[in-house]
């Protein structure tokens, strides 16, 4: 029971604490957050004078009508009466529109802060993060959190200037007029306010959990979407199609629950309100008929009433602001308080080339989620400027994993990587990732012209160079032959292209860097072997340059490399040329064996 009280009080300071920031935050523009604060309070002002000029027109008209000497005077005093309601009414407007204004505005300022730090915390998250997060789950972070944290400062902190002044003084001017036709007034106030508040933080739970299966129907959604293919290609749809409603039914009965709340509350709050009106009317109209009260005063009570009632009512929108903007900020602020594993030391320094020697020192690595297990282990080698260092293993034997460390995308967790005796640690991200280009087997591409896809890495590139990037991966010829060229607008993630076409297009945008270390990661696998065999010719002038590494399965993709890898358990077991590798008969011999006699029986050693 003491841990859970721990537990609880905890929660409930780490809430405030969010709420006190998202209050700094929207104070960071003082001048519209004052503004709408000051309007607040001067809107409510005119609103509580309402009931009571209304209350006097009444007298005045009553008085009017009686006639005799004073009927001109009541005139009168009833126009004046009637301008000054009318004044207070469209003041009570004018300032209720700037309090609405600025309060946006500050809402608003919030939402652009806020969504340019996740975008921009999304960007610097290393790739360990997004291997374990959903990208429907940091699109909701990015838009439904982001939301509830942004609408905080106009539905919760300007409503507590504003129902403070309606409720508070608002209470004391009718108590003090009568108390009892005031406590009666009054009396509906405690009751919705409860279930109002009640009824929201109802809603919240509910909308949180419908909050879940929205997410969880945009899954499936976003899924079937990116798979369309494959779910027409095995004749899919009746599948996808009982999934997605069967998450939509869900979502709908849930969708169902949260309007038979606000339904049952709604009406219960109105029936309190009229309750309270019915005992005013009834015990106000005995003091006017015993003559202890005027119609007017009367009168401003039930006005009062009415002005009070949807206030009122947004105590419990308030409360719900409140544990909205506490919920949505706490997982938003998880996220831009995350911390950055791989980032620049504050004494990082740009990598500086000269000879453009490449060096594995004893790296180690295992990732996050199996601390336990190594993907590498004391891997030791080193590669210089104008060498083709090729990589080949067994599926889950390191490749990948081995290439990733070089740009760090990961960061070794043992021994270090050096480029001309630099640690890539101690550079600048910025400058290594210019040094180090990363052609991957899924190749993404953006959905816009080819010539941008390619000049992505340099997006004034000339054209010229881009051609020639274009040539050397295999893709000017295709490209010339579309009706818009370069100009041509690939389909989102390139699925107007081909395999082999984005895979080329991919090795095109690296070419285009010219960069230190180029390491290709299968990223020809989807290319056929004549392709292959002019993209390696027209490659030669750039690995003169430059240190290669090359990840493949294929050895037809790899044998003319200096040296050859041959990786099993996260470690080097044989290290060779191709024809070394051949003349030891042992794992590499074997594969070799495998791929070039498929129909023989190949033991692998």
């Amino acid at each position: 029971m003491a841990s859970l009280a721990l537990a609880e009080a905890a929660g409930w300071g780490k809430g405030l604490f969010t709420l006190l920031r998202i209050t700094v935050m929207a104070f960071r523009h003082p001048w519209q957050a004052g503004t709408a604060i000051i309007a607040t309070l001067i809107a409510s002002s005119f609103q509580l004078t309402i009931p009571r000029l209304l209350g006097r027109a009444v007298d005045e008209t009553q008085s009017a009508l009686l006639g005799g000497n004073a009927g001109q005077a009541a005139q009168d005093a009833l126009l004046t009466t009637a301008l000054l309601l009318l004044g207070s009414s469209v003041l009570r407007g004018i300032f209720t529109m700037v309090q609405n204004y600025y309060s946006e505005a500050v809402g608003h300022h919030m939402g652009y802060e806020l969504r340019l730090a996740c975008y921009e915390k999304i960007q610097r998250l290393p790739f360990s993060f997004h291997d374990s997060s959903h990208s429907g789950d940091l699109i909701t972070i990015g838009l439904l959190d982001l939301e509830g944290v942004r609408m905080y400062f106009s539905t919760a902190l300007v409503r507590v200037f504003l129902l403070t002044m309606l409720i508070g003084i608002g209470a004391y001017l009718v108590i003090s007029t009568d108390v009892v036709l005031g406590l009666l007034a009054l009396s509906f106030v405690p009751f919705v306010g409860i279930v109002s508040s009640l009824t929201q933080l109802k809603l919240r739970a509910t909308w949180l959990e419908l909050q879940e299966r929205l997410a969880v129907l945009t899954r499936v959604m976003e899924e079937n979407l990116g798979g369309i293919r494959v779910v027409r290609a095995f004749a899919g749809q009746s599948y996808e199609m009982a999934k997605f409603e069967k998450a939509s039914v869900n979502a709908l009965e849930l969708a169902h629950e949260r309007v038979g709340i606000r339904v049952r509350n709604t009406s219960a709050m109105t029936f309190s309100f009229f309750l309270s009106m019915g005992l005013v009317l009834l015990f106000g109209g005995m003091k006017v008929q015993a003559g202890t009260m005027t119609v007017g005063t009367l009168a401003s009570f039930l006005t009062f009433m009415t002005i009070l009632q949807m206030p009122v009512r947004q105590l419990g929108l308030m409360v719900n602001a409140f544990a909205r903007a506490s919920t949505c900020g706490t997982r938003l602020f998880a996220l831009l308080d995350l911390d950055v594993t791989i980032d620049d030391k504050p004494d990082a320094k740009d990598l500086e080339l000269s000879d453009g020697v490449l060096r594995f020192e004893n790296v180690s690595f295992a990732y996050p989620n199996a601390p336990d297990r190594n993907a590498l282990k004391n891997v030791s080698f080193e590669a210089k400027r104008g060498e083709t260092i090729a990589i080949v293993g067994p599926p889950g034997s390191g490749k990948s994993t081995l290439a990733h460390l070089i740009p760090r995308f990961y960061d070794a967790t043992g021994g270090r990587i050096t480029i001309d005796g630099q640690d890539i640690r101690d550079v600048t991200l910025k400058s290594l990732r210019r040094s180090v280009v990363v052609v991957q087997q899924d190749s993404f591409l953006f959905t816009t012209s080819i010539e941008n896809n390619i000049a992505y890495g340099d997006p004034w590139a000339k054209e010229t160079r881009i051609e020639r990037a274009s040539e050397s991966a295999q893709l000017h010829n295709y490209v010339l032959g579309l009706p818009s060229g370069y100009g041509t607008v690939v389909g989102e993630r390139g699925v107007s292209l081909s395999g082999g076409q984005r895979q080329r297009l991919s090795i095109a945008r690296a070419l285009m860097l010219k960069p230190a270390v180029m390491i290709f990661d299968d990223s020809t696998a989807a290319i056929d072997a004549a392709t292959e065999s002019r993209i390696r010719t027209a490659m030669r002038k750039y690995a003169a340059d430059r240190v290669t590494i090359i990840v493949a399965h294929r050895l037809s993709s790899l044998m003319h490399a200096d040296r050859i890898l041959f990786l099993e358990d996260g470690e080097i077991v044989e290290i060779g040329s191709h024809e070394e590798l051949l003349e030891k008969g042992a794992r590499y011999r074997a594969l070799y064996d495998l791929q070039i006699r498929p129909g023989d029986d190949v033991k692998i050693a």
